[in-house]
């Protein structure tokens, strides 16, 4: 095997790893988001969030998680550009919709729109709270941050078009991550394949549901 394609194997394992890292934590913080629903005030999200920003072990995967995250931004931006590359000149004819659906060939796209309402939510979110829990010790109120986040119907907007990105983007995903860690078989793919369907609606539509539920009222 030739270094190139032992590097385009590396970095698609390191891709497929770093996916299903990712999609762990999507399963913890759609399950977190979804305490909202209890409409107990907060009460309840807020112990969960104050038990994940204040355990040590919680901290110490969130550090993880970070790293999880810039893995595989870097890496999904090397191989779309790799891809780019390699990709033959001269064939506009050929109709590539007949050999993938277009949400597998928009990856890169779909990955730099989550990435910019990563940067917005985490603005909004994540970094005031540890910013102030640096700063004074005390985490903020996450539930009344929300509660007036989304009070703005542009925020719930942005929020549930991101939710559309996130939908297409595990849509195809979900399984890629699996092939490439070379779990590739006829005995268990339609199992993944179903798997991952399920899961590219329900999380993106717990998602959605939670600032629209804050707009119209029906979490309090």
């Amino acid at each position: 095997m030739s270094t190139k394609g032992l590097s385009s194997l590396t970095k698609k394992y390191i891709m497929g790893l770093s996916g299903l890292f990712l999609i762990l934590f999507l399963i913890v913080h759609c399950g977190l988001n979804c305490l909202v629903f209890l409409n107990d005030g907060g009460k309840t999200f807020s112990s969960a969030a104050h038990f994940m920003g204040s355990n040590i072990l919680m901290r110490t995967l969130e550090i993880g998680l970070v790293i999880g995250f810039l893995v595989h931004i870097f890496d999904g931006f090397m191989l779309w550009y790799q891809n780019a590359k390699a990709r033959p000149q001269g064939y506009a004819k050929v109709d590539a919709s007949k050999n993938s659906p277009w949400y597998s060939r928009s990856m890169g796209i779909l990955g730099t729109l989550l990435l910019m309402f990563l940067i917005i939510h985490a603005g909004d979110f994540w970094i005031p709270d540890r910013a102030n829990q640096f700063t004074t010790g005390v985490e903020k109120d996450l539930f009344a941050m929300m509660k007036e986040e989304f009070s703005s119907p542009i925020i719930v907007l942005l929020y549930v078009l991101s939710c559309f990105s996130l939908f297409w983007h595990l849509l195809h995903g979900f399984k890629s991550a699996f092939q490439s860690l070379g779990l590739n078989h006829s005995k268990y793919n339609g199992i993944i394949e179903k798997t991952g369907i399920a899961f590219s609606i329900i999380v993106p539509t717990l998602f959605a549901l939670m600032p629209i539920g804050f707009y119209l009222g029906f979490v309090k």
